[in-house]
Parts: C-alpha cells; sequence; structure tokens
C-alpha cells in the first residue's frame, strides 16, 4: 500500500500491489506530478492510521471516520458523496442510489457511482460499502477491481452475492 498526505490531511491511498515499488508508482501516477516523494517523517496520525489499516486487515472492527482527508480540489458533488460514505460504520452497506440520497443528492445514483470511481482514498472514504442495486456488487476502480472490494466486504462480515438457497423442507 501507499499513502501521500498534506499538511492538511491524507491526499492518496492506495490499497496492495505486488510489490512496493508498484504501489508507490501508482501514487505517485495518481497524485499527479506535484506529488513530492522524499523523505519526509510522517505526522504522528500517519503512524496510527498505519497501524489501524493492518488491525483492518486482520479483520479488526476499525473507525478510520476521523482520519483527516485533504479534498482540495474536489468538487462540491463528490465531497458530499465522500461524506456520507464517511458516515457509513464497518460491515454497512448501501446502494448508489442510497448514497446520493444520504448526501442530499437523490437520483443521482449514476453520478454518485462516478465520484466513488474517483476516490482518491479509498477504505477512509469506504467506497467499498457502497453496492450495486439488487445487492450486486457494482465497480471498483481501485487496484483488484471487484475482486478487491469483495475481499474487504468479506473482511467486515458482510455477504455479497445472491442469498443463499433455503432449505425446502426438514423432513426425513
Amino acid at each position: 500500500m501507499a499513502l501521500a498526505w498534506s499538511d492538511t490531511g491524507l491526499v492518496r491511498l492506495c490499497l496492495p500491489e505486488k510489490t512496493r515499488d508498484a504501489a508507490e508508482r501508482r501514487l505517485l501516477r495518481l497524485a499527479g506530478h506535484g506529488a513530492a516523494a522524499g523523505d519526509r517523517t510522517p505526522p504522528e496520525w500517519i503512524d496510527t492510521l498505519i497501524v489501524d489499516i493492518r488491525r483492518y486487515a486482520d479483520g479488526a472492527d476499525v473507525d478510520f471516520s476521523t482520519v483527516p482527508v485533504d479534498l482540495a480540489g474536489v468538487d462540491d458533488f463528490r465531497r458530499d458523496i465522500y461524506a456520507a460514505a464517511r458516515n457509513l460504520h464497518y460491515g454497512e452497506t448501501t446502494t448508489y442510489g442510497g448514497l446520493a440520497e444520504k448526501a442530499g443528492r437523490k437520483g443521482l445514483f449514476r453520478e454518485t457511482g462516478s465520484a466513488l470511481g474517483a476516490n482518491p482514498i479509498p477504505l477512509v472514504i469506504p467506497c467499498h460499502r457502497i453496492l450495486a442495486a439488487g445487492g450486486k456488487i457494482g465497480g471498483f476502480s481501485a487496484t483488484g477491481g471487484s475482486n478487491m472490494k469483495e475481499k474487504m466486504l468479506v473482511l467486515e462480515g458482510v455477504r455479497v452475492g445472491p442469498p443463499p438457497t433455503t432449505q425446502a423442507s426438514f423432513g426425513f
């Protein structure tokens, strides 16, 4: 994984890549040419975030809603969508339409999907918790695509896919 931050908050988060170099390349590509890589000592909240991400990966219920984020340059619509997504708790899901409504943007489910596809901070802005209508997994633009989204949801105890078949009879 790779993180980028500013003095204001988290700017980018890249979900796991195969190698550290791949994660750093993706981070720099996403952060743009102005991103500065270097030896800058991370603030304490970044150290805490790294510990919390590891705890999350081990299956702990971690609340990332207090992590400071820097959404400079992000339009008001996406800010509203991201804020509504940050209110979803561990293991809680909604649909694109449901999230749009929670954000005060009722009916804009396609636009909500586009906003989530541009999410610069997956996991902290938990776009993996947003499902397509009918409980379908929907898209996921982070590395690993919908497979990664499903793994994150399963980690949180969310069952994805069609409901299990019911037993027709208890007869012997």
